[in-house]
């Protein structure tokens, strides 16, 4: 495979070149109206050279394709995890495990907010926590405690002993906002209010 992919790389590179070399040549006038024309000329007046050039073309078509169909399915495999059950194949998307994760640490109160982000690939599962923490929160320990609460959860609802690498990215402390305190209905009722006159 990485044989085919090395060998599908270095033909469209020498394409690409190839046409922006063309390309140049046309913008720089290196070649002359005359000399593209009689080439050409050559090119349709020969069959051979016709012949070959379909088959370029073809080869460029289907090589496209092919490399949009890998690049396509590569995709789609990275944003979900699958594996076998006796009865078939179970695939499961990432972005179910990132809302599980939120909502796992939902009601931490050392975390403001919470934003993970899940990839799968052939060493395992590798989950990102970016996290906005509270200013008066021991940080090693919450995020420890994030670690293995995600780590837990995750393995709990995949039911695999995969490895999985738990990172946690503190992106922002804020200081917790104490709402202002405002003064209630009797409160008010009980305050005194002034009655008479004033004298100067």
């Amino acid at each position: 495979m990485r044989f085919i992919s090395g060998l599908t790389l270095f033909f469209y590179t020498l394409v690409f070149m190839m046409v922006g070399g063309l390309f140049i040549s046309i913008s720089l006038e290196a070649a002359s109206i005359d000399t593209v024309r009689s080439v050409l000329e050559t090119i349709y007046s020969t069959p051979n050279t016709r012949l070959a050039l379909g088959i370029t073309g073809v080869l460029l078509i289907f090589i496209s394709v092919l490399v949009l169909q890998i690049a396509m399915g590569r995709i789609r495999r990275e944003k979900t995890i699958a594996f076998e059950n006796p009865d078939g194949q179970v695939t499961i998307s990432l972005t179910a495990i990132e809302d599980l994760i939120k909502r796992s640490l939902k009601q931490l109160p050392e975390v403001k907010e919470l934003r993970p982000g899940v990839r799968a690939n052939k060493r395992g599962i590798s989950v990102v926590n970016r996290v906005t923490l509270y200013s008066d929160v021991n940080i090693p320990e919450t995020t420890e405690k994030i670690q293995n609460i995600v780590k837990s959860r995750v393995q709990d609802m995949l039911g695999v002993e995969e490895q999985i690498t738990i990172q946690v990215h503190v992106v922002k402390i804020v200081h917790k906002d104490e709402p202002a305190r405002m003064p209630k209905r009797d409160e008010k009722q009980a305050q005194p209010q002034f009655r008479g006159s004033i004298e100067y």
